[in-house]
């Protein structure tokens, strides 16, 4: 079998199509990876062969809303190319759904750790289902914005996340972080984390004297930033944080709190030897706190943020950050005590462990080998 990855070349997209691509390579399939130039050494890591897209922002997940027509442009020259049996393609590349159609191809598409759109049926309430509506409607949006720009004629599904879903959509969480009783569309399905990073260069160095939180950033979406309250946990007080920068914007730690702030390509040893994952609640930073058994400290914005975070709390897995304009002894115990909770660190163990023992990526290969016949 022939296998296009065309994932968006953001980490927290591109690594899970890595761990994919490498259980299909091991399969004795051919594996290509479309990505832009600036991910071409992280594929080349795994052990992948790269197809370079000439255009670093088409398949950017910053650029999703507009850069819809130049990933397709980027994928079609590509299936034309490798003339691919399947693509596996990730959320938010409508580009790689519409290439897809237009050449008659199956196309997998990989999720984030819990589904973002309506339920067939069920879910947790009237004003979820609203958010979740909102949302399917401003990204079908953008899907059919991409459709009309190259000429395709607009479709008439069942229902209308159809398109968006591909041949299979596949979940990267576990059941128990969709509300009870939920039922997804029949294409959906939970495979796990398909958990992929590359190798560290050598351990990161980090001082001994105090115990360790690992803090990853995610965007705002015009909400509430996290460095004041970063700033004030971590003047003073047991924790020191190591702080992933991720896509957020310029660091604003200030000179005398407790902060060791970077952007690096893993985080893995740095979770093991946390206490806890505080974090805006995206999938990269929950999966890693899932699969080495750290409690999770929350504070969502926007987009996937809410969704996720809502899904931690329900399961029992996370505390939520106390608000902007908590006392600063307010948020050292909300640390102190989201580390050694009991209750949320059994809770944590039992699902990391139904993810680490799900073979996640097989799963994820099986499904691709099922589209593609």
């Amino acid at each position: 079998m022939n296998v296009l990855l065309c994932p968006l070349s953001d980490p927290g997209y591109l690594y899970p199509a890595l761990a994919v691509g490498r259980e299909l390579r091991r399969r004795s399939h051919a594996v290509h990876v479309l990505a832009g130039p600036g991910a071409l050494p992280v594929v080349t890591a795994a052990g992948l062969d790269v197809s370079a897209a000439s255009d670093d922002t088409a398949l950017s997940v910053t650029h999703w809303t507009v850069r819809g027509p130049e990933q397709y442009t980027e994928v079609a020259r590509a299936v034309r190319r490798l003339r691919p049996d399947v693509l596996v393609t990730s959320v938010l590349n409508h580009g790689a759904l519409v290439a897809a159609e237009a050449a008659c191809l199956p196309v997998v598409v990989l999720g984030l750790t819990a589904h973002l759109w309506p339920y067939r049926s069920g879910g947790a309430g009237p004003s979820d289902t609203h958010d979740r509506t909102w949302r399917l409607t401003e990204t079908l949006k953008h899907y059919r914005a991409v459709r009309e720009a190259v000429g395709l004629a607009p479709r008439h599904d069942r229902f209308p996340d159809t398109p968006l879903l591909g041949t299979t959509f596949l979940l990267r969480g576990h059941p128990v972080l969709e509300p009870a009783h939920a039922e997804l569309p029949p294409v959906v399905r939970h495979v796990g984390p398909c958990w992929w990073e590359p190798e560290p260069p050598a351990a990161e160095a980090l001082p001994d004297s105090k115990p360790l939180a690992y803090v990853h950033l995610g965007r705002t979406f015009g909400g509430a930033s996290l460095w004041p309250r970063l700033n004030a946990a971590f003047t003073t007080g047991t924790y020191r944080a190591v702080v992933e920068l991720g896509r957020s914007g310029a660091p604003e730690a200030a000179a005398d709190a407790d902060l060791i702030v970077g952007r690096r390509p893993w985080m893995g040893p740095l979770v093991e030897r946390a206490d806890l994952v505080l974090t805006n609640a995206t999938s990269a930073p929950v999966l890693a706190a899932l699969l080495h058994g750290k409690p999770l400290l929350v504070a969502p914005n926007g987009s996937e943020q809410q969704v996720l975070a809502t899904a931690c709390l329900r399961a029992g897995v996370a505390r939520r950050l106390p608000e902007p304009g908590t006392p600063a002894a307010d948020l050292r115990t909300a640390i102190e005590e989201t580390a050694h909770d009991l209750r949320l660190r059994a809770c944590v163990a039992e699902i990391g462990a139904a993810l680490a023992d799900g073979k996640s990526e097989s799963r994820a290969a099986d499904a691709v080998e099922s589209a593609a016949r």
